[in-house]
């Protein structure tokens, strides 16, 4: 797939599909999804906001009470690109 034809990505997007900032059609292309937080890419993002600054991550293997995985705020500097 060409980068004409990519969707361009949100400013923040996120992996659960009850979040208001998931975007279907964004993980509906073909093109794989990549963070890079301070510089180093990140393999398990859950959420991101570029314009904020900060990715959310899964704690370990901690379950929040409804069994989502409890997730850790990070700030830093955030960027986005297909892979």
């Amino acid at each position: 797939m060409t980068d004409a034809a990519l969707i361009p990505l949100p400013d923040r997007l996120s992996t659960d599909p009850r979040s208001p900032h998931h975007a279907p059609e964004v993980f509906a292309q073909q093109a794989g999804i990549g963070i890079r937080f301070n510089g180093k890419e990140r393999f398990d993002v859950e959420e991101y906001c570029v314009s904020e600054g900060w990715i959310k991550v899964p704690a370990g293997k901690t379950l929040d009470r409804r069994g989502r995985p409890l997730l850790l705020t990070l700030k830093g500097q955030v960027e986005a690109f297909y892979k």
